[in-house]
């Protein structure tokens, strides 16, 4: 639902399962990179977050990145999951793969389908209507299964809160280290040499260059989420909020999650230190996020 940290407390709880079932406690294993590759590509089925950002700095139509940001997420997150199932030898036809997968794939295509057919001022209510409801019902679900199962909803929410605390407290030097390094790389003017960079090579190839000042929110975006909310921010405050420019930057926004600080919270709570092959196929879908997130971009916006 776009919500950023709001899915953190659900992601470190299924890391800890995952641990129980951890063999070797320090190394990461197969099933836990494909939860972090999973969680790092983001799929994003309606970014309720950016909208609230376009709509207060007053956007035109601040649901119009909606659909861009549907393709390259699924672009992100398909392409994830299929080079670590390749990875892994994991048999991609295997039905319950296929099932989940084709599923996947049905459902992001009707939902396209559906809302590429609406009206511009009818996408903006209907995505933030369902984005809505199906946070309401996800609440009345927990509450709801825990009458079925005749556990106190309320001294749950208590212990989970009391792990929660006890959670963080131990990812804090985890978060130190990942914010640090974050401070050192904008401080030091990497991403203004970065950006200067890739704008050179593709002015020398002949590609258009106009989507080069949303590169500072994509490049941030791998590294914190936060960041990445105020590159993008600044895109939109620089070239205007329904200029080409801040139209890419929410797109990228919104095509991954936050890959270092996934891994580094994610297996810092549960003591990983050998975590494999899990940043390079992680920074794959966020690659590819942002490219598809460009692409489109140029299709819907150009």
């Amino acid at each position: 639902l776009g919500l950023d940290n709001a899915a953190t407390p659900l992601g470190l709880k299924a890391m800890r399962e995952l641990q129980e079932l951890n063999p070797k406690k320090d190394t990461a294993t197969d099933a836990m990179l494909m939860f972090l590759v999973l969680n790092a590509s983001g799929l994003t089925l309606i970014p309720i977050g950016v909208m609230t950002y376009r709509a207060q700095m007053g956007a035109a139509n601040p649901s119009d990145v909606f659909l861009p940001i549907l393709i390259a997420t699924f672009m992100a997150t398909f392409v994830g999951l299929l080079a670590l199932c390749i990875k892994q030898r994991i048999n991609i036809f295997d039905r319950v793969i296929l099932l989940w997968g084709l599923g996947l794939t049905a459902f992001v295509g009707g939902v396209f389908y559906y809302f590429s057919s609406l009206p511009e001022e009818k996408i903006s209510s209907y995505s933030a209507f369902a984005a809505n409801s199906i946070l309401f019902t996800i609440i009345v679900i927990f509450i709801v299964a825990g009458f079925v199962k005749r556990i106190n909803v309320y001294d749950a929410f208590i212990e989970g809160a009391k792990e929660g605390f006890k959670t963080a407290v131990m990812i804090i030097p985890y978060l130190v280290a990942i914010l640090v390094a974050i401070g050192i790389f904008r401080a030091s003017g990497a991403m203004d040499y970065i950006v200067e960079g890739f704008a050179t090579v593709f002015g020398w190839l002949g590609i258009d260059t106009e989507f080069v000042g949303a590169l500072p929110t994509a490049l941030m975006k791998s590294l914190s989420g936060s960041g990445s909310r105020g590159m993008m921010v600044d895109a939109m405050s620089a070239y205007g909020v329904d200029s080409f420019v801040g139209r890419v930057a929410c797109t990228v926004q919104g095509s991954t999650d936050t890959t270092f600080y996934i891994l580094a919270v994610y297996f810092g709570s549960v003591g990983v230190r050998k975590t494999r092959y899990a940043v390079g196929y992680a920074l794959l879908a966020d690659v590819i996020g942002a490219i598809s997130a460009i692409t489109v971009s140029y299709f819907f916006f150009k």
